[in-house]
């Protein structure tokens, strides 16, 4: 048996973050757009859900259309079963991660970014999944004391520090 690796280059707003999972139920769809509803004053998203049986359709859900427009795209690019594309605005993965990691049907979170995102997928004559994401960039380097106090700065400007 043999597989196909591809490398499918994920496109969303600019200022938005994107959520990549794996899940195993198409109830995710509705659970994971009522944690959504529940979680920020003020979020917005859009959910798209590769189902993996029966009619294997693209379910989506959202707040806001167009970004749950670039959420069904993402999923079409990537058509991996059980996968879901998470776009989120006016907040940030730390705000709704752990809320969705305890949602019963997901299973794995691959990436929560902001920066480009690629999905690795491997297609055998089964169907495609997901075996990896390639986040931003590699390292250029370590931080020195000013990288340390800028980075220090910026978590407390978010209000994650104090």
């Amino acid at each position: 048996m043999n597989a196909q690796i591809d490398v499918h280059q994920l496109e969303w707003e600019e200022g938005c973050n994107i959520i990549v999972g794996q899940s195993h139920f198409i109830k995710t769809v509705e659970d994971i757009s009522e944690i959504m509803a529940g979680s920020v004053p003020g979020i917005e998203f859009g959910l798209a859900f590769c189902e993996a049986s029966g009619p294997c359709l693209i379910r989506s859900e959202g707040n806001n259309p167009e970004l749950t427009a670039q959420a069904v795209e993402c999923a079409r690019i990537t058509a991996a079963g059980h996968s879901f594309f998470l776009i989120i605005k006016n907040a940030f993965p730390i705000n709704v991660l752990n809320q969705i990691k305890q949602c019963p049907e997901v299973a794995r979170i691959y990436a929560a970014t902001a920066n480009p995102l690629q999905v690795l997928t491997a297609e055998t004559e089964q169907g495609r999944g997901i075996i990896g994401v390639v986040d931003g960039s590699s390292p250029r380097g370590v931080e020195g004391e000013q990288e340390k106090r800028e980075r220090s700065e910026l978590l407390r400007r978010f209000g994650y520090k104090f």
